[in-house]
């Protein structure tokens, strides 16, 4: 049953206090001078106790992936003779406060951890069993943002235990199992609402078939991102879909024969991402690593699982460029660069055509 209620700051905390009884709270915070240049603010995740330590009036520079999968995690230790799993170091549940686009990156995540191949990944899996959500109500507009254009300013009720708009703390409840914090709250009238419009609008290119791609691989767009681009893969690291990772053993200093394997955050755009045990390598140049990572996106996610685009048009990555490459730019570009390869294939159809009657 969904209900609504207003609460006071105090009030907030006091939920907050009973919360963390059984949950451990993660939301975007800023953190003061602790951003990429002096004097400059950072947000990103972090777990919270009060409830004006949450940033709604600000994207985080990185999503709340890390929740679920952390930066740099351990898997397992390991000796000469046996290895055992690294626990979770809290067993309470998880409550990670994100948005309507940060939510429905969550179901991209479930589908390249939980449905990607015959066996789930045992560490995302344990992670996202404790984890519920809560919506973070966007009463304003971020610089690059278009979840609009994706139908991702919207999500599934079920995604969702709690919503927030922050400004009086109002709060609407849809999961029972978080009734009873509310028992004494004072109902209120409140209703979620989703951003209707971006000021950015962007046309999302679909690829009808894997002859449109294959040329839309070839074709001279690229060449620009040579020059553009530094590799740092920053894009990737602050996306809330992209997934890639390494792993590597730790291995301790008294002996080399016990230590620890990583799983660490790492990125298609980096140049030792698909360097292979020979030494070859698929993508030698940064315009061959920057198409991959786009037509992932674009076309290769959407044709392995059939649920549309690997991006929930969120902006980080826009945000968080270095070089200010735009990605909507690079979406722009590649539905025009298809203009033209759909002429050309038309054209050679008819000839074809023409060709066939001709030896009629």
């Amino acid at each position: 049953m969904e209900t609504s209620y207003r609460l006071s700051a105090g009030e907030m905390d006091t939920l907050f206090a009973k919360l963390a009884e059984n949950y451990l709270i993660y939301a975007p915070v800023r953190i003061h001078n602790g951003g990429r240049y002096a004097l400059d603010d950072t947000i990103m995740y972090k777990e919270v106790t009060k409830y004006r330590d949450i940033e709604f009036h600000e994207r985080s520079i990185f999503s709340m992936k890390e929740v679920l999968t952390p930066i740099s995690q351990t898997l397992f230790y390991f000796t000469e003779e046996e290895f055992k799993e690294a626990k979770v170091k809290d067993e309470r549940e998880l409550l990670i406060f994100g948005r309507a686009c940060d939510l429905n990156a969550v179901k991209i995540q479930d589908q390249i951890f939980l449905e990607n191949g015959n066996e789930a990944d045992f560490f995302y899996k344990r992670m996202r069993d404790k984890a519920h959500f809560v919506l973070m109500e966007c009463t304003e507009q971020f610089d690059g943002c278009f979840c609009c254009s994706l139908g991702t300013n919207v999500t599934d009720l079920q995604e969702f235990s709690v919503s927030f708009r922050d400004e009086e703390a109002f709060v609407n409840v849809k999961d029972n199992e978080f009734a009873t914090y509310f028992a004494e709250a004072t109902p209120s009238d409140y209703e979620i609402k989703a951003p209707e419009e971006n000021e950015l609008q962007v046309d999302f290119p679909h690829l009808n078939n894997k002859e449109e791609y294959k040329r839309l691989v070839m074709h001279p767009m690229w060449a620009e991102y040579e020059k553009r681009c530094i590799g740092c893969g920053k894009c990737t690291i602050a996306c809330s879909t992209c997934t890639c990772f390494t792993t590597k053993d730790v291995c301790y200093t008294e002996n080399r024969n016990v230590g620890e394997r990583k799983r660490t955050c790492t990125s298609c755009m980096l140049a030792d991402f698909d360097t292979m045990a020979g030494g070859h390598c698929f993508r030698k140049t940064i315009g061959d690593r920057y198409r991959f990572k786009i037509l992932h996106k674009v076309y290769a996610h959407d044709a392995r699982f059939n649920t549309g685009a690997m991006c929930v048009g969120c902006g980080r990555c826009d945000a968080d460029c270095p070089e200010q490459i735009s990605y909507s730019e690079t979406l722009h570009k590649i539905n025009l660069a298809l203009v033209e390869i759909r002429q050309e294939m038309a054209s050679e159809a008819e000839m074809k055509q023409k060709e066939a009657l001709h030896h009629v």
